[in-house]
């Protein structure tokens, strides 16, 4: 029986990363031979060197949205709302603190041009609500929200824009998938012209990804649903690599996610969209993805595990462990690894 203990690994605090480095690739890259039992220390724009002609490179094209937002209720108290799905037009799943400030019912007044209505309690305490206002609600959000940037980050973030990949086009998410954060416009060129096809896919990043792990038993986490994509064209650019022995590496845990979804027994993929819960740890056998691009993630969370799957679990600690030594930097606006 796998338990939360078995990802545990010791991380400094001082080895968080606050603050996005600039530019976006200058971050540190690990790279994990898998066939060789190799690791090598390089800078992340270094992965042109990695990658290969016929290599598919796929991303997630979500964009954050400005999702925290601060309302009142009518007798003044303060009341913090996340965003993390969207189930109606005007209806969205939220993270409510504090949660007793927001009993069915509750109205909440985030400010003139708009409003809350609790309508429902969900499971582990989310709440169904529904906003009012008039006019675009994007656009009121783009106003009123900040940009929810993970608890393990205090200080503030002065370019919202670093929070968001380059290729991000398709809003939803309540958290970035940080892979993607590394690659710059001019990078991506490189690849592209070192042949490597770049396609995307979509999964909105909500509470499944970043959630603790409570239950020992591994196998006992249940994940939240989150949204995803595959379009009919990514489809067949990735199963034609799949017939032709082509690499599939995917940028980031929640490409790995959308893959995994939907992929048979060969790997092949189809065009789909639907939400996914999988979950994936050891000893689960990768179906469609050959490689992956990855930052450094939390102790005992589902994206170590996620990784774990590719390495093994005691070798991405030993690599994990590794990366701590070395000083890289961890988590969201950290250092990225590539495991090949």
């Amino acid at each position: 029986m796998l338990t939360i203990n078995d990802f545990d690994y010791i991380l400094p605090e001082e080895r968080i990363a606050q603050t996005p480095l600039y530019p976006r690739d200058s971050s540190r890259l690990l790279v994990y031979r898998r066939k060789e039992d190799r690791v090598e220390h390089k800078i992340f724009r270094d992965i042109v060197d990695y990658l290969q002609p016929g290599d598919v490179l796929v991303v997630n094209n979500t964009k954050v949205l400005p999702a925290r937002i601060f309302a009142h209720t009518p007798h003044g108290g303060a009341v913090e709302l996340l965003l993390l799905k969207r189930l109606d037009k005007d209806e969205w799943e939220v993270m409510v603190k504090p949660g007793k400030k927001a009993r069915p019912g509750a109205t909440l007044t985030v400010n003139e041009e708009l409003s809350v209505t609790v309508e429902a309690v969900l499971e582990e305490g989310l709440r169904r609500v529904r906003f009012h206002y008039e006019g675009v609600f994007e656009d009121i959000l783009s106003r009123v929200g900040t940009m929810p940037l993970p608890p393990y980050i205090r200080e503030k973030l002065d370019d919202q824009a670093r929070y968001q990949t380059v290729y991000g086009k398709i809003n939803g998410s309540a958290a970035a998938p940080t892979a993607g954060l590394h690659f710059t416009p001019d990078l991506l060129e490189k690849i592209k012209q070192k042949g490597v096809t770049v396609t995307q896919v979509l999964l909105h990043v909500g509470l499944g990804t970043f959630r603790p792990v409570k239950e020992t038993n591994v196998q006992d986490h249940k994940m939240h649903s989150e949204y995803y994509e595959i379009s009919e064209e990514t489809a067949q650019i990735i199963n034609c690599a799949k017939r032709e022995g082509r690499r599939v590496i995917a940028v980031g845990t929640t490409s790995v996610r959308t893959l995994e979804t939907v992929a048979d027994e060969q790997g092949m993929v189809q065009k789909a969209s639907g939400e996914t819960q999988i979950f994936l740890y050891p000893p689960y056998q990768m179906k469609c993805v050959d490689a992956l691009i990855t930052n450094f993630h939390l102790p005992k969370s589902t994206l170590i595990m996620l990784v774990a799957t590719l390495t093994g679990r005691e070798k991405i600690l030993d690599l994990y462990n590794l990366a701590v030594a070395e000083n890289y930097r961890f988590f969201s606006f950290g250092d990225a690894m590539f495991i090949e």
